[in-house]
Formats: structure tokens, C-alpha cells, sequence
């Protein structure tokens, strides 16, 4: 049972694998990899592996968002 609950939990994640990020953006591992070498992105540490916090990644698209002009 208590499996069951874990499996079907709908809490919201707070960040993202390189892998989960790449496929959010739309892009490539690889390019999350360049994004994070040269400093637009910048991934929490906390864990072994690097993770991607979802405020990042949005930060991330509204520095590199356009924005139009009037």
C-alpha cells in the first residue's frame, strides 16, 4: 500500500534531471550541457547529480525572451 501512494503522488516536482530539463526546453542533453558551461543555466548541486530547479529554467526563459518593442 504504501508503494501505491508513492506511485500515484501528484506532488509537484521542484526540479528537474538534465534529462527532464532538456526535454522541457525542448532541447538536446548535450545543449543543457553547453547552457550550463557557459552559465545560463545554473543547476543546484544538492544532490549528487546536477538538478535543474523549475524557477531556474523559467528564469532562464525570460532572460533570453525577446521582448517587443512598442
Amino acid at each position: 500500500m504504501t508503494n501505491e501512494i508513492h506511485a500515484t503522488s501528484n506532488v509537484p516536482k521542484l526540479a528537474l534531471t538534465r534529462t527532464e530539463a532538456a526535454e522541457a526546453l525542448g532541447v538536446s542533453a548535450v545543449t543543457i550541457d553547453r547552457l550550463t558551461k557557459r552559465g545560463k543555466l545554473r543547476p543546484s548541486r544538492a544532490t549528487r547529480r546536477p538538478i535543474y530547479s523549475v524557477k531556474e529554467i523559467e528564469r532562464f526563459l525570460k532572460a533570453t525572451t525577446e521582448t517587443a518593442t512598442a
